[in-house]
């Protein structure tokens, strides 16, 4: 199924991201759903994310220069001219304009030989913006030369916080570092299948987000150590929808699951079934009110037929079972101990026996209907979601921006 759950996520040296199949689908009830069925094939596993490390270049010395070098050719043939015109110049007189113009004309070469040597030696003194390095991978790993490069950009302040990660299969997560891990707000690219946006904290989906799957799947909702936990909105790109609460990135506690086809259930649900009490309004008009037990009809409720008849009573695994009472539209009653469906030992109304199941049946049925209902904190945990992502787009761009000016981010401040 789409979705990733996130099962210990790991981004940035802590593990590999993986997305766990809804345990909605297990429902028999949801199973009803066709889309249900065909989520399953939609999100494979990701592949382990693996770090990656640029191959490392050797510095070169800009014009082969290097401090403390010998000096420059030039230098060394423009002072022994410099001395053999002025020795010239002292024993004969009868060239002493052109003797005079050929030392002055030496010395300003060896003057201006020496300038371009300082020069030299100030660039290859002077540190080169133009080369950045970004290395992603284990402290431990990194090259002794990759270590000092965080002291000396941060030197220069170019040092940021977003930054940009390529894992070897495909996918890339563009946001906010820390210690070496995605924390704070990120977009995490799951190669040609969705993506994540939103909070993160040490490499794992934690606080808001929202995860979008290529065939038009998507959750927004609240998140705990990588997977979906709190209140969240799953929609299927079917149309099919679970909005409620979470707990280990399983539908756990009270929600409201609806189908395309017109289906519905609000109750309660256990491990991503539904579990405790709950009413379903199945696609025919039949409606039941009261206890589910391992996704399943199961103890005492009640149920009304599209066509006016009622059943109150006992079930077992969606069956009438135990003592119960059936009621047809036009009055007549059929009570006594049910087995399988079936009316096995008939008993008058009145019977003790089944006057207590019906009145099991009909509390339970009272109960399901007044379940407290999420739906105010699902909404208000959706525009966090919303804002969330919205401050991981922004981390995004941040972190491609800060590449293309060449700004250095070291993913282990």
């Amino acid at each position: 199924m789409d979705g990733h759950g996130a099962g210990g996520s790991g981004i940035g040296g802590a593990g590999k991201l993986t997305r766990t199949p809804s345990s909605l689908l297990r429902s028999s009830t949801v199973r009803n759903c066709s889309s249900f069925q065909a989520v399953l094939v939609e999100d494979p596993e990701p592949d382990d994310k693996k770090s990656q490390a640029p191959a490392q270049g050797k510095a070169l010395h800009p014009h082969g220069l290097r401090p403390g070098g010998p000096p420059h050719p030039a230098l060394i043939l423009a002072l022994p001219l410099a001395l053999l015109l002025l020795l010239l110049l002292l024993r004969d007189d009868r060239h002493l304009l052109l003797l005079a113009a050929a030392a002055t004309a030496a010395l300003a070469a060896a003057a201006a030989a020496a300038r371009l040597l300082r020069g030299r030696l100030r660039m290859r003194r002077s540190p080169q913006s133009g080369s950045v390095q970004w290395f992603i991978g284990d402290e431990d790993d990194r090259p002794h030369h990759a270590r000092d490069t965080k002291s000396r950009t941060a030197a220069h302040g170019r040092v940021v916080r977003e930054g940009v990660e390529f894992y070897s299969n495909g996918d890339c997560y563009e946001g906010e570092f820390h210690k070496g891990r995605c924390n704070g707000s990120g977009v995490y690219n799951f190669f040609g299948k969705g993506k994540y946006e939103g909070d993160w904290v040490d490499g794992k989906y934690d606080g808001y987000g929202i995860e979008s799957w290529a065939r038009g799947s998507r959750y927004r909702g609240q998140y705990r150590q990588g997977l979906r936990h709190g209140h969240g909105v799953y929609r299927f790109y079917s149309g099919d929808c679970y909005a409620g609460e979470w707990a280990g990135g399983q539908s756990h506690g009270i929600g409201a699951q609806t189908c395309s086809d017109g289906s519905s259930y609000v109750g309660e649900f256990k491990c991503g079934v539904k579990h405790g009490l709950g009413s379903y309004h199945f696609r025919n008009g039949d409606r039941y009110a009261g206890e589910y037990f391992g996704d399943k009809i199961h103890g005492f409720g009640v149920y009304r037929f599209a066509n006016g008849h009622c059943y109150e009573g006992s079930w077992h695994e969606g069956k009438k079972q135990g003592f119960g009472m059936y009621t047809f539209r036009n009055g007549d009653k059929r009570s006594g101990e049910w087995d399988f469906g079936t009316l096995k030992s008939p008993l008058p109304p009145t019977d003790p026996s089944v006057e207590r199941a019906v009145q099991a049946a009909q509390r339970a049925a009272e109960n399901a209907f007044h379940l407290p209902r999420v739906d105010e904190q699902v909404h208000k945990v959706v525009m966090a979601a919303n804002r969330a992502a919205t401050a991981a787009r922004v981390a995004a761009i941040k972190a491609v921006q800060n590449r293309m000016d060449g700004k250095f981010c070291d993913t282990y401040v």
